[in-house]
């Protein structure tokens, strides 16, 4: 697993030394990031569930001046740490232990990115997406990305989001979600 462009290009990141983490395949990541690269310069972005925080580590090597990586585990979240470190990211990077509601909560500006890359199967993105909604986090342009299994049934709106894109990668979706269904 490694950074695939921008200032950190061709860094390797520490990857967990069993598979309770699952972090976004180089391919996925790399055609997900062709997908909203004109949403990334000067971005304040957040990377939920971070498990190695390769998804904002890759946001803010593009461009994004910040991004806040959250998760419940403590192992996660020292390897999201150890991850910054070696990125060199530390100014731009601000880590936020708890599930992801209190992560959201502890937010205290609008976002213009949000990756949510939570277990699969288990209604996480809905309930996300309403508490996103619920507090008015998203900013008026920006885009919510979601990993899932291609087979979990997500909605096309939920929480005032519509769905704007929805791409499949075998096992894998990404939906990319937005205030417009014009993005």
């Amino acid at each position: 697993m490694r950074i695939i462009a921008g200032d950190f290009k061709g860094r390797r990141l520490f990857t967990p030394k069993d598979n309770r983490i699952r972090p976004t395949s180089d391919m996925v990541k790399e055609s997900l990031f062709s997908m909203i690269a004109g949403y990334l310069e000067n971005s304040v972005a957040v990377d939920l569930f971070s498990g190695t925080g390769n998804l904002g580590l890759e946001a803010i090597s593009r461009g994004a001046s910040r991004c806040y990586f959250g998760d419940k585990s403590r192992e996660s979240l020292e390897l999201t740490r150890q991850n910054i470190s070696h990125c060199k990211a530390e100014n731009q990077a601000i880590t936020i232990l708890g599930d992801f509601e209190r992560v959201l909560d502890k937010i205290p500006e609008k976002v213009d990115i949000f990756f949510l890359d939570p277990p699969y199967h288990n209604g996480l993105i809905e309930q996300c997406l309403a508490k996103i909604s619920e507090l008015s986090m998203l900013s008026d342009d920006g885009i919510i990305i979601a990993e899932h299994g291609a087979n979990e049934n997500i909605p096309d709106q939920c929480g005032g989001f519509f769905k704007i894109k929805n791409k499949r990668y075998g096992s894998i979706a990404i939906s990319i979600y937005s205030f417009n269904l014009e993005e």
